[in-house]
């Protein structure tokens, strides 16, 4: 469809439109520029480093009182998640590209490209700088910020996304329907980042502890024995040690005194 089918003429004559709009030239090429893999990836390295730090930090905090240590051990995985999100973007749309075969805007004719659909540029920005808000938002750090400043920080990836498609298509180095297939790209790229990091990323309640866990609830009341009247002996249950137990006991003769909590201290009751 983007390469031969009928809506290649209507993004031709709108990438047309732009490129010869008043948008500033200079402008345009920063923005582009914030598609190169020399822009994108020192951003989300820097993102990377800073949230894998803050995490492990986190974790030596809580290792101590977590009992799944191994799953909250994982603070490793979304920066690692991220990362290869990116290194994904070259391995998927260099073959679309040579696949699909779409010739380039006419600044572009003669060049050594050989496909234009996805934009690349528009993909590295797209997957580096998403993924970067959400390490932020999703990390230890991005707990503690507020909500403006989380919607600071999605508004502000929204604005570099759309100035990067602009000023791709404004130069001249892509048609808008590469652009869009870019993002939809991306798009998939980072819900399997939000997939992977919340089925086994850090503080999920998965893994083999946690079913130990839940293995180790089950019949783990401990039982307290009672003399009843007359010597025989019932089981009833008793709590954890360390909370307000009401576990009261009668004397083995049966003599009417009762002992435990609220009792007096021993005090005949009878």
């Amino acid at each position: 469809m983007a390469g031969h089918g009928p809506l290649r003429t209507l993004d031709e004559r709108l990438g047309r439109a732009v490129a010869g709009g008043g948008f500033p030239s200079s402008a345009a090429h920063f923005l582009a520029d914030l598609g190169n893999t020399a822009v994108a990836l020192p951003v989300l390295v820097l993102v990377m480093l800073w949230t894998g730090w803050r995490g492990a930090q986190e974790w030596r905090r809580g290792s101590r009182e977590a009992v799944d240590g191994v799953v909250r051990g994982r603070w490793w995985l979304p920066p690692l998640a991220a990362g290869a999100a990116l290194a994904a973007v070259p391995a998927l749309v260099v073959p679309l590209k040579l696949w699909l075969a779409r010739p380039g805007p006419p600044q572009m004719a003669g060049g050594p490209h050989d496909g234009f659909y996805p934009s690349g540029h528009a993909a590295t920005a797209a997957v580096a700088y998403g993924a970067a808000a959400l390490l932020l938002l999703k990390g230890p750090a991005g707990r503690e910020r507020r909500r403006r400043g989380r919607r600071a920080t999605v508004a502000g990836v929204i604005v570099a996304e759309a100035g990067v498609g602009v000023g791709l298509v404004r130069c001249g180095y892509h048609w808008p329907l590469d652009v869009l297939g870019s993002w939809c790209l991306a798009g998939v790229l980072l819900a399997a980042w939000c997939a992977v990091c919340g089925q086994w990323g850090p503080g999920t309640g998965g893994g083999r502890n946690g079913v130990r866990e839940a293995d180790g609830l089950q019949g783990a009341a401990p039982q307290c024995l009672t003399a009843a009247p007359g010597g025989s002996r019932g089981a009833v249950p008793k709590r954890p040690r360390g909370r307000s137990a009401d576990c009261r006991t009668e004397a083995p003769h049966g003599d009417g005194r009762r002992t435990g909590p609220g009792t007096g201290g021993g005090q005949s009751s009878g």
